[in-house]
């Protein structure tokens, strides 16, 4: 399996996405709670799983793009998915680890946008297995 450029790069971001969801989950779990409200805490665990979930996605995908032969529409779909994705997480969990880390509820607004991106990633998943050849 020969590995593009665009597979690597998302490899790269997937797996830093990964970590830093693990460092943020285990600060919630350890060390959040020393100055932050319960419901700070569960906002973070939230993003912290969100974040995973989606870097796990992220990675699945910038391999499955390497391993099929796919036809234009469905790599482009796959692209376009490992893009909503990646924004999706800087949105819906970065919003959420603004709004408690810094206090401002400044881009609350973009917590859904992130997750309707999430949406979008996963339905760009499902139009390139449809136009996918046999």
């Amino acid at each position: 399996m020969l590995l593009t450029k665009q597979a690597r790069t998302f490899i790269a971001v997937a797996a830093f996405l990964g970590a830093t969801a693990v460092m943020f989950g285990a600060y919630a779990s350890h060390g959040l709670a020393l100055w932050a409200t319960p419901a700070q805490v569960s906002q973070v665990q939230l993003a912290a799983q969100y974040q995973l979930f989606h870097a796990i996605t992220l990675l699945v995908v910038a391999v499955l793009g390497c391993v099929f032969t796919l036809p234009v529409l469905s790599q482009r779909s796959l692209t376009i998915s490992q893009y909503c994705l990646t924004l999706g997480i800087f949105c819906f969990s970065g919003s959420l680890y603004y709004l408690v880390f810094l206090g401002s509820k400044l881009l609350v607004l973009i917590t859904p946008v992130g997750g309707l991106l999430l949406i979008c990633g996963w339905l760009s998943i499902v139009v390139s297995m449809i136009f996918k050849q046999k």
